[in-house]
């Protein structure tokens, strides 16, 4: 088969093309589609993600010593807005940063903007003894009623629309002392 100079041009630009598209189509994957799958989420390629997980509402691990100013205070009410003094579960990214994370209870310590708050995240898992976790005991926002403490050396940024629910009020004196903690460690002003 014979074709001309033209012919052979018109074929490697159309192939180009092709192989173009087909790059293109598949570096345009979304990130929620190149996260491994976690067991604990939406499998690898799904559209579907908790809130809190992905986006401009994703949770956001922030380092608690460069945050100046932050005024800890206790403000709860009971209007589906996460508000400091509640704990609402969201998406809370794991220590490794490489896009695998948990739907868990944080504790809302402060409002950091109109569509975000500040929070320190709640395990089941016993510390005892650990400076950098503070015993709240058992409430409502653990259906098992088992003792959470709260990790007072970890701050998140949490999108008002990344909150799954609310869970549950903490009382004031409880709050109180997790603030003092915050205070002490961070400088910041609790009340």
């Amino acid at each position: 088969m014979t074709t001309n100079g033209n012919g052979i041009l018109s074929a490697l630009v159309a192939a180009g093309a092709a192989i173009l598209t087909s790059f293109a189509r598949g570096s345009g994957k979304t990130e929620a589609a190149r996260r491994p799958a976690t067991g604990n989420g939406p499998a690898a390629g799904t559209a579907t993600l908790e809130p809190g997980h992905g986006g401009i509402a994703e949770t956001v691990e922030l380092d608690p010593r460069s945050v100046r100013g932050l005024r800890v205070r206790y403000a709860p009410q009971r209007d589906g807005a996460p508000d400091a003094g509640e704990i609402v579960w969201t998406w809370v990214p794991y220590a490794e940063r490489d896009g695998r994370g948990k739907d868990r209870p944080v504790l809302v310590i402060a409002t950091q903007s109109a569509d975000r708050v500040y929070a320190v995240k709640l395990t089941s898992k016993s510390h005892d003894g650990d400076r950098d976790f503070l015993s709240l005991g058992s409430g409502p926002w653990d259906g098992q009623g088992r003792e959470s403490w709260v990790d007072v050396d970890q701050l998140y940024s949490v999108h008002v629309s990344g909150v799954r629910r609310e869970a549950a009020a903490l009382d004031r004196d409880r709050f109180e002392r997790v603030a003092g903690v915050l205070e002490r460690r961070f400088g910041w002003t609790a009340g």
